[in-house]
C-alpha cells in the first residue's frame, strides 16, 4: 500500500511561510528551505526584539526625567531618590510624561521632593 502523504497541509504549510518571507532580499522570499530559515530566524529577532523595546523605552523615560530635573539643579538619581523617599508612587514613564506633557504638574513634583 503506498504512503499517505497530506498534500494538502504541507502545501498550505509551505505557503503561509513564504507569505510570511513576503518583502525579503533574493532567494530569501521565494526559495522554501532558504525562507524557512529566515522566517524562522526573524521570528527569534521579534521574541528578543519586544523585550528590548521595554529597556530601550525605560531608558527613554530616564533621559527625559534627567533632562526635565537638570534646570532646578538635580540629577536623575537625587530626583529618583527623593520621589521614593516622598512617597510619591509615580512610575518613570509617568514622570516622563509629566516633564514632557505638563511642565507646571512635574515643577510641582520638583518642589515637593526639593
Amino acid at each position: 500500500m503506498p504512503r499517505s502523504v497530506n498534500h494538502a497541509a504541507s502545501k498550505a504549510r509551505r505557503k503561509k511561510v513564504l507569505k510570511q518571507a513576503k518583502g525579503f532580499w533574493g532567494r530569501r522570499k521565494n526559495v522554501w528551505t532558504v525562507a524557512k530559515n529566515a522566517v524562522e530566524k526573524a521570528h527569534q529577532y521579534a521574541y528578543v526584539g519586544r523585550k528590548d523595546k521595554k529597556a530601550h523605552f525605560r531608558q527613554i523615560w530616564i533621559a527625559r526625567i534627567n533632562a526635565a530635573v537638570r534646570p532646578y539643579g538635580m540629577t536623575y538619581s537625587t530626583f529618583i531618590h527623593k520621589v521614593q523617599e516622598a512617597g510619591i508612587e509615580l512610575n518613570r514613564k509617568a514622570l516622563a510624561d509629566l516633564a514632557m506633557n505638563h511642565p507646571a504638574a512635574f515643577e510641582e513634583i520638583v518642589n515637593k521632593v526639593k
